[in-house]
């Protein structure tokens, strides 16, 4: 996913996706701590996702904070 991707959803998208995310990393570390991961390499991008998710989302209460 991209930064790009993220900046055209709303507010209450990012978090719905922050907490899917979040989800998936949990069964993801799940699966690795009984051998039963099939791709080691998505801990790692599922991370990286949720760093951009809360950029966009910090980034966008700067915003409104600087508005008001």
């Amino acid at each position: 996913m991209k930064a790009s991707e993220l900046r055209d959803k709303t507010e209450q998208e990012l978090n719905d996706q922050l907490t899917e995310l979040k989800k998936e990393l949990f069964n993801l570390r799940f699966q690795s701590a009984i051998n039963q991961l099939d791709n080691p390499m998505r801990i790692k991008a599922v991370k990286k996702d949720i760093a951009r998710v809360k950029t966009v989302l910090r980034a966008l209460e700067l915003a409104q904070a600087s508005q008001s």
